[in-house]
């Protein structure tokens, strides 16, 4: 067990770099399936969810080697199990995306309920139902989900019922190496999703509609191996946007995608943030007047989110946190997940002044001034707003659970140090636990 010990009030400045893509790069590691040659990623976050999804390759039979800082080669031939380690799909939320790639190399995939963050209810339906449009059987057992198909799957024309990103990535990889031409309406175009399918065609995968909510794939018989770069994780960029508003820091974010922040950068505007893309990288001036600009007849704006491109569910945490520095009132409206908000107690007991509304809704008026606490990480994205927290707070903050924050992002208190930040990472005793 360790946490992370903060020492906030301190002026952060110089640059920083965000690892890879930790939800491009998942699906990535499942991709490789579709190919007994050896595929070489590159730009892979060392994060905790990409070991466990290495050891989850490697337990079928696989072979994972860093063969670089960040390049990840994976080798599947060796895989023969159909059977996946229960243990480790409880770890991590993203075993799921198994599932197609699986049933289309071996017709079969027994799949225990995936893990992960627990902030509401995820459904699982989407991914079946496109499955089971490809022409597989899915039973739901006890402690398994049985997948089956008689022979190779069969491309078909469907709608999934939501535009989930990871049944989208399931739909596609199945997709490719299935029979005939399938067309999947309604699909995620988050980023990531485009890369894993911009992944798939380096593979020889034939997918028209990259970018798009209707995504065309035609079947091939085979897909070989395959270099594919990973792409900046616009998640962590929001972050480092969030934390240096916060710290009143200038900072310089490098080799940013600037076409994915759009939203991002408005809704971050909206708080009285500005940032400025200069080329490839994005500045944030440093000492901003943090003022909540409000909607028209000076109503109290509201900030939602949604699927791409609206403002990520993933970065709702980090603005609301950047909120209790700004001047003003704003309401927060988490649409996709009821669990996500029940995070800012953390936040209130640091001196937030945030009213938590119902599950899906708080108003958060400030600026008020953080005070450090022992706090904890309950997720991955709630465990870095309540770092930032820390980060601008007065005093000393002590975060436990950290694994939680080492499961989406690098080597966070070595980036953070190298821009000034007091933050170091400590073992936890067993008497001193949050």
């Amino acid at each position: 067990m360790e946490k992370f010990v903060i020492q906030g009030r301190r002026r952060l400045s110089g640059e920083v770099t965000p690892g890879g893509s930790k939800n491009e790069v998942l699906p990535c590691l499942a991709a490789t399936l579709l190919t007994e040659e050896p595929v070489v990623l590159t730009n892979v976050p060392r994060i905790r969810d990409v070991e466990v999804m290495c050891r989850v390759l490697e337990a079928q039979g696989a072979t994972t080697e860093w063969i670089g800082e960040d390049q990840l080669r994976v080798d599947t031939s060796g895989v023969k199990g159909t059977e996946l380690d229960a243990e480790l799909c409880r770890v991590v939320r993203a075993s799921i995306l198994f599932a197609g790639p699986m049933v289309a190399r071996a017709g079969h995939v027994v799949l225990p309920p995936p893990g992960g963050d627990v902030i509401g209810r995820r459904r699982l339906d989407t991914h079946f139902h496109a499955l089971e449009a490809l022409g597989a059987k899915v039973s739901v057992e006890a402690n398994a989900y049985d997948i089956r198909a008689a022979g190779r799957l069969k491309g078909a024309d469907f709608f999934m019922d939501e535009a989930s990103v990871t049944a989208t990535e399931n739909a596609v990889m199945a997709a490719a190496l299935a029979k005939g031409t399938t067309v999947i309406r309604n699909a995620a175009a988050e980023p990531h999703v485009c890369g894993v399918a911009r992944m798939l065609v380096a593979m020889g995968a034939r997918i028209e509609g990259i970018g798009s909510n209707t995504l065309t794939i035609e079947g091939v018989d085979r897909l070989h191996g395959c270099t594919h770069e990973v792409q900046t994780d616009y998640l962590e960029t929001g972050s480092f946007i969030g934390l240096a508003a916060v710290t009143r820091s200038e900072l310089t974010i490098r080799k940013v995608n600037p076409q994915n922040l759009r939203m991002i950068r408005m809704v971050f505007e909206r708080l009285g943030v500005r940032t400025e893309v200069r080329g490839p990288d994005l500045f944030v001036p440093g000492d901003q007047e943090l003022v909540v600009r409000p909607d028209y007849h000076n109503a109290v704006p509201k900030v939602d989110d949604g699927i791409w491109p609206a403002f990520p569910t993933d970065l709702m945490s980090i603005a609301i946190t950047v909120a209790t520095q700004c001047k003003g009132t704003v309401l927060f409206f988490e649409k996709m997940f009821e669990g996500r908000m029940f995070f800012v107690d953390h936040l209130q007991s640091m001196g937030a002044q945030i009213i938590l509304c119902d599950p899906h809704r708080v108003v958060v008026v400030g600026p008020q001034v953080l005070r450090g606490q022992r706090v904890q990480s309950p997720d991955v994205r709630a465990g870095m707003a309540v770092l930032i927290a820390g980060l601008a707070a007065e005093g000393e903050t002590q975060i436990y659970n950290i694994h939680q924050i080492d499961r989406g992002y690098a080597h966070i208190e070595q980036k953070l140090r190298s821009i000034g930040a007091a933050i170091e990472r400590m073992p936890v005793s067993g008497k001193a636990r949050f």
